[in-house]
């Protein structure tokens, strides 16, 4: 070929904001100096700064694996080095969310299971022998103080951040995991209830709920709750319900909605819609069978204005490497384990594991993107950056 071609700028891995000005979104590659990173979770503190924090090492299940925490200030244009804030040598440290408990507590919440030895088979799923700890800061996440452990019954893991309700109630999403050969797909979905902001809880099951797991619990009305669930059948995301504040639930139900037995992220929008942010693909039709398929692309948004029944709008965050077909979509890299918060300006900050676990990737538009409606609030008057900052 004689042509001159001129390359197109790759997104750098500097932690620097960049515009995409054909798609109207935000995005960055938050820095990762460690091997592989993971699940990611956002919080916007009172001050404007951002943190997202993720567990990172050589690879899930490893006794080298920690938590860390990285924050974008506000105002800024790139994200600060990320930090390791927890390292028990002996425990695999995974899943953490961050929960505002007070205007100046933050509640950094994980799971610790036993971890894996090269005397131990290769394919031994440790995640039964997990507790649920916590780190609190009080300075803004700048330090951690101890590690407690919160939730001690043998097998307890979390994905989702503690929710306040209405009513005061604090509840706290988590799920059991077997330690009977099933691959995790005997896993039982259980709420952590508190009245007392946090100082005791009390367990409900949710009925039904085998193979449901990862819920996100989402206030639709004062006491009536709903919750959105990962699926151990590779088949779609579940929906529960609850009409007590959580003291009773609902058997989940399937939705229109793909799942891949992935992680999902769901939010109530300050317009009142609900949010989801998913992987768009499935791989089976039996809801009893477990399955653990390879492919976690594309990274998706969805909304819904009946509560999640169904979900007309729905946009492509991450394309990934474009395959599609069932013969090579396995040739995607996998984005996978979405998080999504809203901030107070209204825009929707999602973070996700990028190219097969190798950074965190960050990206920002709001709900009128996904609708479709226009680009990213403010992006086109920011010749410089963003729809934030």
């Amino acid at each position: 070929m004689d042509r001159t071609i001129v390359d197109l700028p790759a997104l750098g891995d500097d932690g620097r904001l960049y515009r995409d000005t054909t798609l109207g979104v935000v995005e960055s590659l938050i820095p990762n100096p460690w091997k592989s990173c993971h699940a990611p979770g956002l919080l916007e503190l009172p001050n404007g700064d951002l943190l997202c924090c993720w567990f990172a090492g050589s690879w899930e299940g490893s006794a080298d694996v920690s938590i860390a925490v990285a924050r974008l200030e506000a105002g800024a244009s790139k994200w600060g080095n990320p930090v390791i804030v927890s390292d028990d040598p002996t425990r695999s440290e995974q899943n953490p969310s961050l929960f505002m408990a007070s205007e100046n507590e933050i509640w950094l919440m994980y799971t610790a299971q036993v971890a894996h030895r090269p005397d131990m088979p290769g394919d031994l799923d440790l995640q039964g022998t997990a507790e649920i700890r916590r780190k609190i800061s009080r300075d803004g996440g700048h330090t951690w103080g101890p590690t407690e452990a919160l939730f001690t019954r043998e097998g307890s893991f979390c994905r989702q951040s503690i929710q306040k309700l209405s009513s005061g109630r604090w509840i706290f999403s988590n799920f059991i995991c077997a330690k009977d050969g099933s691959r995790l797909g005997n896993d039982v979905t259980v709420l952590q209830l508190s009245d007392d902001e946090g100082h005791t809880w009390r367990t409900v099951e949710m009925p039904g709920s085998r193979g449901r797991v990862h819920g996100n619990v989402l206030e639709v009305a004062p006491g009536k709750l709903v919750c959105l669930l990962r699926s151990r059948a590779a088949d779609h995301i579940y929906r529960s319900e609850s009409l007590d504040n959580g003291e009773s639930w609902s058997v989940p139900q399937p939705t229109e909605l793909r799942n891949n037995n992935a992680s999902i992220s769901a939010l109530i929008l300050q317009s009142g819609a609900m949010a989801v942010v998913y992987n768009d693909v499935a791989f089976n039709d039996d809801p009893d069978r477990t399955v653990w398929p390879d492919q976690r692309c594309p990274v998706t948004v969805a909304i819904s204005e009946d509560g999640g029944k169904t979900w007309p709008w729905r946009r492509i965050v991450e394309h990934g490497e474009g395959f599609t077909g069932p013969w090579n979509d396995i040739n995607n890299r996998r984005y996978e384990y979405p998080t999504m918060m809203q901030s107070r300006d209204g825009a929707l900050h999602i973070a996700y594991a990028w190219g097969g676990r190798k950074r965190i990737k960050y990206v920002c538009v709001d709900e009128a993107w996904v609708r479709g409606e226009k680009v990213c609030q403010g992006a086109e008057n920011d010749p410089e950056l963003t729809c934030r900052r």
